[in-house]
């Protein structure tokens, strides 16, 4: 039987376990940048098979090949593809262990990235849609460079889903901007480090 005023520690106890167990998300970031090192070999051979068949000519080319120029031009798009999902796996690895898990200490760091000072959930998922948008209008222009041996249906529904990106996106940029105006969400936002909005109550 507990004597008034004391408290249990099974539920303080249960509590740090459930906090603690979000450095179980460890492993996924680590894995994540592996995919970001294999990310960085696909652009090496895209960069080399670019330079391989437009400089140095090593293999022949069909009579219905496309032009260097369209080659080159859907080289560089894949490349450009590839550097996008990169700075995507870099928000999610970055902004998510500095949400979920733990703080990255990066104070005074000449390469300290500049939306990382202000992350949070509603913050990378913006971010997290924008690249998402980046990297659809690439497929969307690789398909219009291909729009002669590309059927309309495949243009079509790409189109579609290209737009449904963008209405998420401008959804979540919309939430986004009514939470952040509310009296509480612009006085946590405008607090220095380490205080607390009661703090400020009279």
């Amino acid at each position: 039987m507990l004597r008034p005023g004391q408290r249990t520690t099974r539920p303080k106890s249960l509590g740090y376990l459930m906090f603690a167990s979000r450095w179980l998300q460890v492993p996924l970031y680590l894995g994540l940048i592996v995919a970001q090192a294999v990310y960085v070999w696909q652009f090496a051979l895209e960069l080399w098979h670019l330079i391989e068949t437009v400089l140095l000519h090593s293999a022949p080319v069909p009579e219905n090949a496309p032009s260097s120029e369209v080659v080159v031009m859907l080289t560089v798009l894949g490349l450009i593809d590839v550097v996008m999902i990169s700075n995507l796996l870099i928000m999610v690895i970055i902004g998510g262990y500095e949400t979920f898990v733990s703080r990255i200490k990066l104070e005074d760091h000449p390469d300290e990235p500049e939306w990382l000072s202000h992350v949070n959930a509603n913050v990378l998922k913006v971010k997290l849609a924008t690249a998402i948008i980046g990297i659809s209008s690439v497929h969307l222009l690789q398909t219009f460079i291909r729009a002669q041996t590309t059927s309309n249906d495949k243009i079509m529904w790409q189109t579609i889903m290209h737009l449904a990106f963008v209405a998420s996106a401008i959804g979540l940029a919309y939430i986004d901007r009514l939470l952040s105006s509310s009296p509480a969400e612009h006085t946590r936002a405008h607090s220095p480090a380490g205080t607390r909005p009661d703090q400020y109550a009279s």
